[in-house]
């Protein structure tokens, strides 16, 4: 299958990109990490992205096209792929339908996980991260710690990253409804769009997803 996943931040992309990477055998393929690999691999594309990064400016959509293009060639894509944060905008999902034709291949769903605006800044404000090991995350709500502010794991002072900030969460959300949000009416106008609702447990929202990625009894 060749998906594309979209959906606010917060909405979970990132865990049911995994499980159904997996459970679909297909390579989960993000624009952080075809960013970081390129950059840190220095290939002229990385090194193309770190001189737009270096200056503050935006990198160029044909720079991120290129990525995904070299990334969906690579022998593991070869029958399906799942893309998580790529087309981000109307005119990359234009060059990935134009990059599919020429291969004569298509995409078989856009998976939208939506989530009500409230729940997107009560789950990303509600982090709180671990200063002595980052991989220790808890939730004001959802994981609260057993000591107010104290890592239960290691002791460390839990903090609130800038980015998980209230007033960053609605200037991100306002960022995808202005950018992204446009791509799923046009993969709407294309057929494409299966929407999920992404509120409850992860198991909760994965068993949505898998039964409406299934075929229908015309095999669609």
């Amino acid at each position: 299958m060749r998906i594309v996943l979209v959906g606010p931040p917060g909405a979970g992309k990132g865990t049911q990109a995994a499980f159904l990477a997996k459970n679909l055998s297909i390579p989960h393929i993000s624009t952080g990490d075809l960013f970081r690999a390129n950059i840190s691999q220095q290939t002229w594309l990385g090194k193309l992205a770190k001189s737009y990064m270096d200056a503050g400016d935006l990198v160029p959509d044909e720079v991120t096209i290129g990525m995904a293009k070299d990334r969906m060639e690579k022998p593991d894509a070869e029958n399906g792929f799942l893309l998580d944060g790529f087309p981000r905008n109307v005119s990359q999902a234009e060059a990935l339908d134009e990059m599919l034709r020429s291969e004569s291949m298509k995409l078989d769903a856009v998976l939208d996980l939506e989530v009500p605006e409230e729940e997107v800044v009560k789950r990303i404000a509600g982090r709180r991260i671990c200063r002595k090991d980052s991989s220790h995350v808890f939730h004001l709500t959802y994981s609260k710690p057993k000591k107010e502010g104290v890592c239960d794991a290691c002791g460390g002072e839990l903090y609130q990253r800038d980015d998980d900030s209230e007033a960053t969460v609605r200037t991100r959300l306002e960022v995808y409804h202005t950018q992204t949000e446009p791509i799923t009416d046009y993969y709407k106008a294309h057929g494409l769009v299966v929407t999920v609702a992404a509120v409850g447990t992860v198991e909760d929202v994965t068993t949505c997803v898998m039964e409406a990625l299934k075929p229908d009894e015309d095999g669609k």
